[in-house]
Order: C-alpha cells, then structure tokens, then sequence
C-alpha cells in the first residue's frame, strides 16, 4: 500500500477527529479523501507537525492525531524525546515510514535503510509503540484511540504519491477553520 491508499482506509477513523497532517504531499492527499474543518494540514514547515500537535494536545483534552512521514520525523528527531517525556494521554503520533521523502522526489531516507523509528521512538521514552503494515493502520488507530494513552504509531508501507490537487484555501483559513473545530465542544 501507498500512503494515500492508507488515509483512504484510515478516513472513516479520522472524521471529526483533530488531525494535523504532514507537509506537501500527504496534506494534499488528506484533503482530496477526506477535507474536514478538524483537519490541520501543513504547507510550508517540514519537520514540525508532531511538535505542533503535541502541543495541542497538551493544552486541551480532545484527542490529537499527527499524521506524518518518516523524512519529517527525521529531520525533527528531538521531537520523539519530547513526546517520550511529556504527560500527553490523548496525543497519537502516527508515522507513515515509506522509507522515502516523498514530497521531493522519492530520495531514500535512513528509515528505509537501517534506522527503526519505532525503537526511537521507545528509546526516548514513549511506552505505548505500535508497528504495523499500511493494511493494518487504521485498526492501529482505531485501538490507539480507544487505548487513552500517548502512542506512536510507525505504519510500514511502500513508496509512493497519489495525484493530487494542492491545496487552494489559504493558511489563514486553514488555521481559522481548525481553531473552529478545536474550540467546538
């Protein structure tokens, strides 16, 4: 499976949920399956959607759920400590790892190679760490939710991109309309 194939899969999991997606690409493909208002989708800052939703989910109680990619987490890896020791039960971090940086061109990233980000992950002190192929996410996700507790979730998948439109809304309206949803009770 590619990763748009597993967004489409993990839609149903997703809706009215507050998802903040990864740069580029999975962005784009996030909002061709499924635009919500809870979706926050990232257009110009690679690495920072974990940091971004870990504070979300520390200032309210909603869960959160991050969707990102292998080259982002890599290029912010300080992240996985900070969330290994920060008290977050409702935050999900959910990695889809096709083992490329996907917006760019498909480069190989250390992911794909020999550097497992669900060890890092458990290194820097998250307990709950799940490992999964695409097929299985979004019971991954499903269970995750219904756990309450801070989980990475790192998804195994093939490589590859969806056409997709870009995205057309403005960040202003993105961010208005995710405020919105985050604020609804």
């Amino acid at each position: 499976m590619i990763r748009s194939e597993i967004l489409r899969d993990m839609a149903p999991v997703l809706k009215d949920r507050l998802v903040v997606c990864n740069i580029g690409i999975p962005s784009q493909e996030l909002h061709a399956i499924q635009d919500e208002p809870s979706n926050f989708y990232m257009l110009g800052t690679m690495g920072l959607a974990s940091s971004i939703g870990l504070g979300l989910a520390v200032a309210q109680k909603k869960p959160v759920i991050v969707i990102d990619g292998d080259g982002s987490v890599l290029t912010n890896l300080g992240t996985l400590a900070t969330i290994g020791n920060t008290h977050a039960p409702n935050f999900i971090l959910l990695i889809i790892d096709n083992g490329s940086y996907g917006s760019t061109g498909d480069q190989p990233t250390y992911a794909g190679q020999r550097t497992s980000l669900a060890e890092v992950a458990r290194a820097c002190g998250t307990e709950r760490v799940v490992e999964c192929r695409g097929e299985d996410a979004g019971q991954a996700l499903q269970r995750a939710l219904e756990a309450g507790e801070k989980t990475v979730i790192v998804v195994k998948c093939d490589s590859g991109n969806a056409k997709m439109p870009v995205i057309t809304m403005d960040p202003v309206t993105i961010r208005d309309r995710f405020m919105g949803a985050v604020q609804a009770e």
